[in-house]
């Protein structure tokens, strides 16, 4: 796991001294990523330069060092990311007579690439990556990144100048960067929370999207990306073979393909750990490694001291039981104010889920023991674990049956004042709830959006936004569409709840689920592994009947009977909870003077957003009216990034 950046000149004017020293620049921006080594290649004579910052984890040794060469002399590489079956792909170029230096999946890449051929040779990669590879023949660049977006890959034209770097931070560092904001990809930040594919908060800077690959010459035209690979032919194919076993058939592959995920996760030279939340994924994540590993399994957990969003004694029990190494890390809200104000470094778009303060947190504990922990998530989109899922469309089928105006009626006294200060006097005045379900206001406010749909798409906007109207906060904007908030789905798929699992494995999964944890991660130099992403268990889940992933108002049945051969069904068989911290009671506690702060200075001063609607629902929040937490925290994670790094209209 490392960072990885690099310039291409189409004009090959710049000196070797100066691409070296600009490659060199944007690297060392990334080395909260690689902590253990810098490199740097360059060709002057064709414009380019390649730089690596590097986290040792196979082959620590001089022979694992990037950029790296092939051995035919052909191809260079800066590389970020595991491939997980490179010893399988290195037995079978053994068999076709080639040799090896080391023994790690870098050099396995290039050998690869130099017997398939690029691009090619990307079907065959089980593994989570970016990378930048220089054809020195053909004076080609070509970039590539993972199939599920685990890793990621930034780049962006200045000029004649092309850049590319695994963080926008990168790229700040080049002399030529116009870090001018993109209004239209704000907008879909402040319904989303996060910035979708190939979106960035940077007007000239966009992601290379999951399963793509960039090719570019040094004096080429600007070409766009291209699928190598594509979820959503992946799960026509899969549901047009349907799995044929029984139910026990279908537990045991389920069970045999988690295990071998999480077998080939294992493969490392430095200590490894997992993140244990006590929830089904982790368990069953970490079930799997107490089997596959030779020594006790090392697991971290979070916990709240406010009690009603607290996972930390579920977790011990699972723990217990599996006989880890556990250790549980507080975060009172005055830790979260700490780690409030890293946020702006750590994601250097704006990313406002709450769930970002206990991941950083976890991660920066866990690095200090580890350098690889393994993760549950993947599984809530793979098999349908979303309360979403179950919940809202059940509701929105009821509600059909009224007529347009009672729903309408019945979704403006559930967003009434006093109905929810109720909901927030249930939740309790600093997160505590007396007998009602944990964030009941939050759900409410969800319910009335579900009645008031009266369609597909409303639905799914009435779930994942925050803001449901970002350009009344952003009148220049234009919201950008994803196929979360637009489209009519998919055919093949007879379900609301599969085309909402699809939706959100295509958007939400990688640009705010794995990127949550990649930045929090790797800002401490930690690597996370994600064994439900393995291409097979997907694809495997895919080709299940929904009943075998959702059944009644359950997500991840099967999930469940794999995880009862190894952990006690009353250790994990409770209402899902999430990892979100309290954010409705630490604003008006704890973080009340930091939102204050932003509310009445950058929010004014920068003149981006519209201050009142936020000034507005802010006071009502802070009164008790209405809960408004996320809505707010998607404009302050904003107003304190933009704080931070000034960025141009």
């Amino acid at each position: 796991m490392c960072g990885i950046a690099g310039v291409l000149d189409t004009r090959a004017t710049t000196s070797a001294s100066a691409l070296i020293a600009e490659a060199e620049a944007m690297a060392a921006a990334l080395g909260h990523r690689g902590p253990d080594g810098a490199g740097s290649w360059v060709d002057a004579s064709s414009g380019v330069a390649l730089g690596h910052r590097r986290l040792a984890v196979l082959d620590r040794t001089s022979t694992g060092a990037q950029p790296m060469c092939s051995t035919c002399g052909r191809y260079v590489v800066s590389f970020n990311g595991e491939l997980y079956n490179f010893r399988e792909l290195r037995s079978e170029l053994r068999a076709l007579g080639w040799s090896f230096h080391g023994h790690g999946d870098t050099e396995v890449l290039l050998t690869s690439v130099s017997q398939w051929g690029f691009p090619a040779v990307l079907e065959r990669f089980n593994g989570m990556f970016a990378l930048a590879l220089w054809d020195r023949q053909h004076r080609r660049l070509h970039l590539a990144r993972d199939r599920f977006g685990e890793k990621p890959l930034y780049y962006g034209w200045f000029g004649a100048t092309f850049l590319f770097a695994s963080q926008p931070t990168a790229l700040r560092a080049h002399p030529t960067f116009d870090g001018r904001l993109d209004l239209d990809a704000l907008a879909s930040y402040l319904r989303l929370s996060y910035v979708p594919s190939p979106l960035s908060v940077y007007r000239d800077v966009a992601k290379l999207p999951p399963a793509c690959h960039l090719t570019l010459d040094s004096g080429a035209l600007r070409p766009d990306p291209v699928a190598y690979w594509s979820l959503e032919e992946t799960v026509e194919r899969a549901v047009s073979d349907p799995f044929t076993g029984d139910a026990q058939a279908a537990i045991e592959r389920f069970d045999d393909l988690l295990r071998d995920a999480v077998r080939l996760r294992l493969a490392a030279d430095v200590p490894l750990g997992a993140f244990l939340s006590g929830g089904l994924d982790s368990s069953a994540v970490v079930a799997a490694m107490a089997v596959e590993s030779p020594s006790p399994v090392r697991t971290f957990t979070i916990s709240f001291p406010e009690g009603s969003h607290d996972e930390a004694t579920h977790a011990a029990q699972v723990a217990s039981h599996l006989a880890t190494d556990h250790t549980e890390i507080p975060l009172p809200p005055r830790s979260a104010l700490d780690v409030v104000h890293r946020l702006p470094d750590l994601y250097d778009e704006p990313f406002a889920d709450p769930s970002a303060l206990p991941t950083a947190a976890m991660t920066s504990h866990a690095g200090r023991h580890v350098t690889v922990c393994l993760s549950g998530d993947g599984g809530d989109e793979v098999l349908g674990g979303y309360n979403r899922y179950t919940l809202g469309p059940s509701l929105w089928a009821r509600s059909r049956r009224l007529p347009r105006p009672v729903r309408q009626v019945a979704a403006h006294a559930l967003l009434s004042p006093a109905h929810a200060t109720v909901s927030r006097l249930l939740d309790g005045p600093t997160g505590h709830r007396a007998r009602a379900p944990r964030n009941l206001a939050d759900k409410i406010q969800k319910f009335a959006r579900v009645l008031d749909a009266d369609d597909e798409l409303q639905l799914r906007q009435a779930l994942v936004s925050q803001w449901e109207n970002p350009t009344a906060l952003l009148p220049q904007a234009c919201e950008v569409t994803t196929v979360v908030t637009h489209g009519d789905g998919w055919a093949y798929l007879p379900t609301v709840v599969e085309r909402m699992m699809l939706a959100d494995s295509l958007v939400t999964l990688p640009d705010c689920m794995l990127t949550k944890v990649d930045r929090a991660s790797m800002g401490v130099g930690l690597e996370v592994r994600v064994p439900l992403l393995d291409p097979r268990l997907v694809e495997f889940a895919w080709r299940l009947p929904l009943e075998h992933r959702i059944r009644g108002r359950q997500g991840k049945w099967i999930l469940r009977q794999v995880l009862d051969r190894y952990v006690p069904r009353e250790m994990v068989d409770r209402p899902k909870v999430g990892f979100d911290p309290p954010i409705a009671a630490w604003l008006r506690g704890p973080l009340r003077a930091w939102g204050e702060e932003l509310l009445s200075g950058r929010l004014v001063e920068d003149g981006i957003i519209e201050p009142e609607p936020v000034r507005a629902r802010w006071r009502e929040h802070l009164s008790g009216g209405r809960n408004w937490d996320y809505p707010l925290w998607t404009v302050l994670v904003f107003l304190a990034w933009q704080d931070r790094h000034r960025a141009t209209v």
